[in-house]
């Protein structure tokens, strides 16, 4: 009888419908042939490899962005523009070449994002809670710092003659970004007030003061975490009254104000600001510090859009920043609030997140070329979420599934969580969602586990490539192979032999028109 009304109730959401939400021109086989045919034209160019030099590497990291992400983040880009979203495609689908990672840290099966940052950053792989030290490191003992660093790629290129970015919009101490240019056995110390005073005394330094001290001259850094900057109990600049984001430092330094002294004959300038940040010339900024929140930037659906800029609005300003040195840049982008909002359950603020970002690839797009330039846009790992419930097409990606479940006979939602904060259990049943506003900002999405905070999925997450050997990464590696693909692709780090070869190889083959001409010419003389 169950599953009789169950059939009725799916049959009469269908029916409610109306027509099938899709372009009539769908119906016709002629439209999907077309489209594979165009499809594979394209894909048949892909055997010109790009083999040149890549003048500028673009990472872009989407913290927590797993697959399930991706395509959810597709169909609402689409849903966004008021299409179905199904047949959208993001800016990273249209990269030529895609591969799989592997995240798995040295010690852990399902990763975190400080060891998974110090693979596709330093090319080695972790362990967990450890930035910029390799997996002879144990996580919170200093004593196991000092001959286990291990340097990233933004050290290479920077080393090279390049100049180098992060754009985050976490803390630029968090996570991902400290992987770039810190070497800490854990992830958690910002600033001394978060160490402890044993780890103070034993000489290890907390990343806040790393950031400036271990490469001096980053030449772009933008995101959050101006706590970690400041004297402890120093008010903010923003929110003078609010104690939370008073200053952290119990050394009393006050690293900006450090960083202006040391950088003032140097074109650089500090800003706190969407405004500040705008209003500059980049033509005549060499150095950018941009710290626009005490800790994480506000998530983008509650972006204030007067005071704290997007991070598209931050990519645009570092590549034309960065783009000026004739040798090229390196830049990491981090959407790092993705993570966030799966952590909290919160659905819809982490797929607006990678909306974003995305955003943000296709602007870099634009600013740049694929000839000269390689961008890779990946995650450090995935989440413990996903979607599904037989839904039609064109359902809004935040919706419900058509029917009610066969046990307890309540509707859910498309999206669910394996576990997390969203578990509720009313009268010893399963909540009924009818009731709440399952598609409001910060709705947590059900789930099968309670915890107070979700957890990261262990499967392999994707790498989209494009640009000078982008060809490199297919199949499934490793995540630390990351690195060693874009440093080899740029002539830095320890793979060098073959750009001398092939410069070489090509100053010649670009020479020999010339040298025939002129071998003719003296043929005609003589």
């Amino acid at each position: 009888m169950k599953v009789t009304i169950l059939f009725i109730c799916s049959c009469l959401a269908w029916e409610g419908l109306g027509k099938p939400q899709f372009p009539d021109q769908e119906k016709d086989p002629l439209f999907w042939n077309t489209w594979a045919q165009s499809t594979l034209k394209n894909a048949l160019t892909l055997q010109k490899l790009n083999q040149n030099t890549a003048k500028n590497l673009i990472l872009f990291l989407g913290d927590g962005m797993g697959i399930p992400t991706v395509t959810a983040a597709r169909i609402l880009k689409g849903q966004l523009s008021r299409q179905s979203g199904e047949e959208t495609q993001l800016e990273m689908d249209n990269f030529p070449f895609v591969a799989l990672s592997k995240t798995y840290n040295t010690n852990a099966q399902v990763a975190d994002s400080a060891g998974t940052a110090t693979a596709f950053l330093c090319g080695v792989k972790a362990n967990e809670g450890t930035v910029g030290v390799s997996a002879a490191a144990v996580r919170s003992q200093c004593n196991t710092t000092q001959g286990n660093e291990v340097t990233s790629i933004l050290r290479w290129a920077k080393e090279a003659g390049k100049s180098v970015g992060i754009v985050t919009t976490t803390r630029v101490n968090h996570a991902t970004p400290s992987a770039a240019y810190a070497h800490c056995v854990d992830r958690e110390w910002y600033s001394d007030g978060e160490m402890p005073a044993e780890a103070v005394q034993a000489g290890c330094k907390d990343i806040a003061r790393q950031l400036f001290e271990n490469i001096p001259n980053i030449d772009v850094i933008m995101g959050g975490g101006r706590k970690y900057m400041f004297p402890k109990n120093q008010s903010d600049v923003e929110y003078p009254g609010e104690k939370k984001h008073f200053g952290t430092r119990i050394d009393r330094r006050n690293l900006v104000e450090e960083w202006n002294n040391r950088m003032k004959n140097k074109n650089a300038h500090y800003v706190w600001n969407k405004k500040e940040l705008l209003s500059l010339n980049p033509n005549s900024v060499d150095y950018l510090l941009g710290l626009f929140e005490p800790g994480d930037l506000p998530y983008d659906l509650e972006r204030n859009n007067e005071t704290d800029p997007s991070l598209t609005e931050m990519v645009e300003v570092a590549i034309k920043i960065l783009k000026k040195n004739p040798s090229g840049f390196y830049l990491l982008v981090e959407g790092g609030r993705i993570d966030h909002g799966h952590h909290d359950g919160k659905a819809k603020q982490a797929l607006h997140e990678a909306v974003e970002m995305d955003r943000a690839i296709g602007h870099a797009g634009l600013m740049t070329s694929i000839y000269d330039t390689m961008t890779v846009v990946t995650a450090d790992h995935s989440h413990m979420f996903n979607f599904g419930g037989y839904t039609p097409r064109g359902n809004t990606i935040f919706g419900l599934a058509p029917m009610l479940s066969d046990v307890d006979q309540k509707p859910f939602t498309a999206i669910l969580y394996g576990n997390g904060p969203g578990f509720k259990v009313v009268n010893g049943l399963r909540e009924n969602i009818s009731t709440l506003g399952y598609e409001e900002n910060n709705y947590k999405a059900q789930s099968s586990v309670p915890l107070n905070m979700e957890t990261h999925g262990g499967e392999d997450v994707a790498v989209f490539a494009k640009g000078p050997m982008a060809h490199l990464l297919h199949g499934v590696h490793e995540q630390n192979y990351i690195p060693h693909v874009m440093a080899y692709a740029a002539c830095i780090g320890q793979n060098r032999d073959h750009c001398m070869s092939s410069s070489g190889a090509s100053s010649l083959s670009a020479a020999l028109p010339s040298l025939t001409a002129l071998l003719k010419l003296i043929h005609l003389l003589c």
